[in-house]
């Protein structure tokens, strides 16, 4: 397979974030064109965060919970975005008594069994909040109950103008997806606010440890928002962006006829068009200067997302999602919630749809 990669220069740097950078690389294939040492950098934990350096404003973080060591994991998570902002953290409990009539939260409201597991749900969330050392953050506790939990989350994000839903997902394939479906990637499909999602992992890294951020980009009208959130999130992580751009690798018959296997053999100028367009998003996308590399493989788009974020130690991925619903979904899946599937990294969900945290950014 072959891949081109670029290390975008910027024409400015954030003082107090990123020294100037002095790198610039072009590869195709495996053939370097040109190269120059690059700058150390250094992160944002070297330097103090500045939040006026930072365009994203979140002034209020929903994290929805089962009490699962998945749903753990993702609160140190939610714990860290809420710090770094000053946001209100609401921890969310939604109870669905057609899931399991043992429940004593099945109960109606007034009898003894539903007040006495109430008490023990409310201990629970306490326990996960002083486990995280989150007693300094304004939290909010809520149990709620209704037939299904997708709905209960993305109806209080709405009802309560939430800024950022802060969840954990268990990743299932196979026939465990088909049949019980994910709640995360419901409420990845129908939130009106960005999601971040954290997949389960047995050594689950630091919260702060992101170094590299994945921004795919499939040049639709919603790439320069995703491209202007990714930005913003390394500014508040000292990361760099991974920009990258997948051409689906589908030949016809006749290409393979012609001793030709690849797109890149077909079209030589592909590559080349893919970069400047990227480099064009990348600059109209408004906000900080950061640290980019381009990127141009030939594969599927979910599949190939997910083994580069592996193969190039990304720490977090910032996709869009167009929000299909329906017969449209059904047919055309989504490739946003596949790579919330089975990516390894956290995923931050951008809405091409509702409300915008960053300026300057199209909502």
């Amino acid at each position: 397979m072959q891949s081109i990669r670029l290390l975008h220069c910027t024409r400015r740097s954030l003082s107090r974030v990123f020294p100037p950078v002095s790198s610039c690389s072009f590869i195709i294939g495996s053939r370097l064109c040109r190269h120059r040492e690059p700058a150390k950098r250094c992160f944002s934990q070297d330097l103090p965060f500045s939040k006026e350096e930072c365009m994203m404003r979140i002034r209020s973080i929903l994290f929805p919970t089962d009490f699962s060591c998945c749903a753990n994991q993702a609160f140190a998570e939610a714990v860290h975005m809420a710090k770094l902002h000053g946001a209100e953290l609401c921890v969310l409990h939604a109870v669905v008594p057609q899931e399991d009539l043992s429940n004593p939260l099945s109960s109606p409201p007034g009898t003894l069994e539903f007040k006495s597991h109430r008490t023990i749900i409310t201990d629970e969330m306490k326990a996960i909040v002083e486990s995280q050392g989150a007693h300094a953050l304004v939290i909010r506790e809520e149990i709620l109950q209704d037939i299904a939990v997708g709905p209960v989350i993305t109806e209080y994000a709405k009802d309560h103008d939430i800024d950022l839903i802060v969840m954990g997902t268990h990743g299932r394939r196979g026939l465990g997806h088909l049949f019980l479906g994910s709640v995360a990637e419901e409420v990845v499909r129908f939130s009106l606010c960005p999601v971040l999602t954290i997949r389960e992992v047995q050594y689950p890294k630091p919260v702060a440890s992101v170094r590299n951020i994945l921004v795919p980009v499939d040049f639709s009208k919603h790439a320069e928002q995703s491209i202007g959130y990714a930005k913003e999130l390394a500014v508040l992580y000292g990361a760099q962006l991974q920009l990258l751009h997948i051409i689906e690798d589908q030949l016809r018959p006749a290409f393979y006829a012609k001793g030709r296997s690849s797109i890149f053999e077909f079209v030589p100028e592909i590559e080349k068009r893919s970069v400047r367009e990227i480099e064009r998003l990348l600059d109209e996308s408004g906000g900080p200067d950061v640290p980019s590399e381009i990127h141009v493989k030939e594969g599927r788009a979910a599949r190939d997302i997910v083994r580069f974020a592996d193969a190039h130690n990304s720490d977090l991925i910032v996709i869009a999602t167009h929000g299909l619903a329906g017969i449209e979904h059904l047919l055309l899946g989504s490739v946003t919630e596949k790579v919330v599937r089975f990516a390894a990294v956290p995923v931050f969900t951008v809405k091409v749809f509702g409300k915008s945290l960053v300026v300057n950014t199209t909502s």
